[in-house]
C-alpha cells in the first residue's frame, strides 16, 4: 500500500516522555478496499454484491536512548477499531509489542499459514466454522520478539497475556474477565532455508499453554494448542502442510485435530493459482468439517481481481455440504 498522508506527531513520542525525551514522530496512513461478488449454490443469497475498506495507520519516533517507538492502528469497516498496537524497539534485545485485539500474535498467527493466492480455504466467504488454534490473541498481550543472538534464518515469539480472553482496556483501566480462560503464554519458533539449509524450506512450529477455571460440569482442564508445518517453493511452485492439536479442557469435546495444505503456482508476475484444503476433526463431534477451494489472482498495478470456487462440508461439525463462487476486486492506495 502506498503512503497517502504524513503528519508530525511529537504527541505519540511526547506520551513516552516518562521513559526518555523524544524526538518527532511521523504518521503513515494507508488503505485498502475490495468490491465482492458471493453466489452460494442451492441458497438464497439475496444481494450478492458486497463491499469492505480499510484504514490503517502507523506512526513511528525514536526516543533519545535509542529505542524506536511504533504505534499500528487498524480501522475495519464503520470506523470500529479492528486492531492496535505499540512496539518497542530495544537495542540489544528485539521488538516488544503490546497488542489489543485479535491480530495474529502467538501461535495464532499460525492457525493456517499454507500457501494459498488469496484466502484460506474457509476464509473466501464461505465458512466452515473451524474450531482453530487462538492461544493468548483473544486477550491484551505482550510479545516479544529476539532479534540479536538469534541464529541466521529463526524467527521466535514469546507471547504472554494476563487474561487470554479479556475485552481492550482503555488507559488507566483495567478489562474485566470475559471468560473461562486466564492467564497463558504462546512460544512460535520459524526457520527459513538459511537455517534449514535446504533452498525453499520453511518449517515452524508452535506451543500454546493458558490457564482456565476449572469446573466438573463443563470445564475440567487447562487449555493447550500445539503447531507444526512446512513450506517448500521451487520455481513458480510453493507446497505446504501443517497440522494443529488443540486440547480444549472441555467436558464435551477434549480435543481438535486440524489438518491444512496447499499448493500455488504462480503463471507470471501478475496471475497465480492455486488449490487449498483444510479439515478438522473434534472428538465426540460425529462428522469432520472441511474445506476445498480452487483460487486464481491477478494483479494490476494497484487492483487485484481474486476468484474462489469453494465447497464446504459439515460447517460446525453438522452433516451437510454447500458450495459458492466468491468474486473480489481489491484496490490498495
Amino acid at each position: 500500500m502506498n503512503k497517502f498522508g504524513k503528519l508530525g506527531v511529537s504527541a505519540l513520542c511526547g506520551s513516552l516522555a516518562g521513559i526518555s525525551a523524544a524526538n518527532a514522530g511521523d504518521l503513515t496512513a494507508t488503505g485498502s478496499a475490495a468490491l465482492t461478488w458471493f453466489q452460494q449454490d442451492g441458497a438464497t443469497t439475496g444481494n450478492p454484491i458486497g463491499m469492505a475498506s480499510a484504514v490503517g495507520f502507523k506512526g513511528t519516533g525514536e526516543l533519545d536512548n535509542g529505542w524506536n517507538v511504533s504505534l499500528n492502528i487498524a480501522l475495519a469497516d464503520g470506523g470500529g477499531y479492528s486492531n492496535s498496537y505499540i512496539t518497542i524497539t530495544l537495542p540489544g534485545m528485539g521488538d516488544v509489542r503490546f497488542d489489543q485485539g485479535v491480530s495474529g500474535t502467538g501461535i495464532q498467527r499460525l492457525d493456517d499459514i499454507t500457501p494459498t493466492v488469496w484466502e484460506e480455504a474457509d476464509g473466501a466467504g464461505l465458512g466452515a466454522s473451524i474450531n482453530k488454534i487462538t492461544g493468548t490473541s483473544a486477550g491484551t498481550t505482550i510479545e516479544i520478539t529476539p532479534t540479536d543472538y538469534m541464529p541466521a534464518g529463526l524467527t521466535a515469539h514469546f507471547a504472554y497475556s494476563m487474561d487470554s480472553d479479556s475485552g481492550q482496556a482503555n488507559d488507566k483501566a483495567a478489562s474485566g474477565a470475559s471468560g473461562s480462560l486466564g492467564s497463558g503464554w504462546d512460544l512460535t519458533l520459524e526457520a527459513t532455508d538459511e537455517l534449514t539449509g535446504i533452498a525453499g524450506l520453511t518449517v515452524y512450529g508452535g506451543i500454546s499453554e493458558v490457564e482456565q477455571y476449572q469446573n466438573s460440569a463443563t470445564i475440567n482442564g487447562d487449555k493447550s494448542e500445539t503447531v507444526i508445518g512446512a513450506k517448500y517453493a521451487m520455481g513458480g511452485f510453493t507446497v505446504g502442510y501443517q497440522v494443529t492439536d488443540e486440547d480444549t479442557g472441555e467436558t464435551a469435546v477434549t480435543n481438535y485435530d486440524n489438518t491444512s495444505y496447499g499448493i500455488t503456482f504462480s503463471v507470471n508476475d501478475d496471475l497465480s493459482i492455486g488449490y487449498v484444503h483444510t479439515e478438522s476433526d473434534g472428538s465426540g463431534k460425529s462428522v469432520d468439517a472441511e474445506a476445498d477451494a480452487f483460487q486464481i489472482a491477478y494483479t494490476m498495478g494497484g487492483a487485484t481481481i481474486s476468484v474462489a470456487e469453494v465447497d464446504v462440508d459439515n460447517a460446525g461439525y453438522s452433516a451437510g455440504s454447500k458450495e459458492a463462487t466468491v468474486l473480489s476486486l481489491g484496490l490498495a492506495f
